[in-house]
């Protein structure tokens, strides 16, 4: 278990771009991460590898039938593993980057182990300049709150470690969150749309993109 200091919110330096490498790294590997988002800290891993996507649930001591959602960096990764219809690119176009988790059909590709066997995924794309860079290194990752099930959201590093522990490879410390708030979560369904969880953005600003 290491904690290395990175500021990577609005740009990469040299030092940046080692760490994120490093976590990269660590995530091909099958292990797990912590990293910042403007929201609150995520854990990482490959979505693809089944053995990391198990440890997540076991380090958060998160019910399995509970889904996990999935950060990607571009609409480009989020059409690979998902179905993005009309509603959906509203959404993206109004708020992606930003504190959004859309919930739409995925592919067949996304194991049925990250979305608790549904046929749906949850999916963001994080407003943070350090996250964004180390997707594009891994490709689609884990998007849960770095805590144990049931506690707070980790706003600072010292709250994921205090939870987490030696259950993670690395931690990336970039400061207090920016939004200290989780992502506003959204499930499109045919032609409905629901609110399940109210975050960093309002019922009405969604409602307003989508009756536009």
């Amino acid at each position: 278990m290491k904690i290395v200091k990175c500021d990577c919110a609005n740009a990469i330096d040299q030092k940046s771009e080692s760490v994120i490498k490093e976590a990269a790294e660590e995530i091909a590997a099958g292990n797990l991460i912590v990293y910042p988002t403007e929201t609150v800290y995520g854990i990482g891993a490959d979505i693809f590898n089944e053995v990391a996507v198990k440890n997540v649930f076991l380090a958060k001591n998160r019910p399995f039938d509970m889904a996990l959602s999935v950060a990607v960096s571009d609409k480009r990764m989020m059409e690979k593993i998902a179905v993005v219809d009309d509603k959906a690119e509203k959404l993206i176009k109004a708020f992606l980057p930003g504190p959004l988790t859309i919930i739409i059909e995925k592919k067949k590709e996304v194991p049925n182990l990250v979305t608790s066997m549904s046929k749906k995924v949850g999916i963001r794309i994080p407003d943070h300049v350090g996250a964004l860079e180390l997707i594009k290194k891994t490709g689609p990752i884990v998007a849960t709150s770095a805590n144990v099930h049931s506690h707070p959201d980790a706003t600072d590093i010292n709250s994921a470690v205090k939870d987490l522990g030696s259950s993670i490879s690395m931690y990336i410390d970039d400061g207090p969150s920016r939004l200290k708030k989780p992502s506003t979560i959204v499930w499109i369904m045919n032609k409905e749309v629901e609110i399940v969880r109210q975050g960093a953005i309002t019922i009405k600003q969604i409602e307003d993109v989508l009756n536009a």
